[in-house]
């Protein structure tokens, strides 16, 4: 019987950096999907983009998010999630005073299909 690796935010896959003191923890790494924890200081935003092949999905565990989607913005508090479908240009920002964390789920995984905008 085969085990499965139990991940976390101490036991990731992989962390890695992003942005402005951002960070990144990898839960799941495959061709056709991703999944990754992530953290946002404070007044960090990420840079306008868009995916040709991959939609994903925001969930927000705690903070609230600035998405600004094709040009509308929408805030999106803990406990709620948003749906990007590829194609649609998009960035998430962290308004607020304190950490922004949330689960990014990408379908397929994004690698290679990343176009920024700015």
């Amino acid at each position: 019987m085969k085990m499965h690796r139990l991940v976390s935010k101490q036991q990731p896959l992989q962390h890695y950096q992003w942005g402005a003191a951002c960070d990144g923890w990898n839960l799941v790494a495959e061709e056709g999907l991703s999944v990754k924890l992530e953290r946002m200081p404070a007044g960090t935003a990420e840079t306008a983009h868009y995916h040709k092949q991959a939609q994903q999905f925001f969930y927000i565990l705690k903070g609230a998010a600035t998405f600004e989607i094709e040009n509308t913005f929408t805030q999106v508090n803990a406990g709620e999630g948003v749906h990007i479908r590829a194609g649609e240009t998009h960035r998430i920002l962290n308004n607020g005073t304190s950490d922004l964390e949330f689960i990014l789920c990408s379908q397929p995984a994004t690698a290679a299909d990343r176009t920024n905008c700015e």
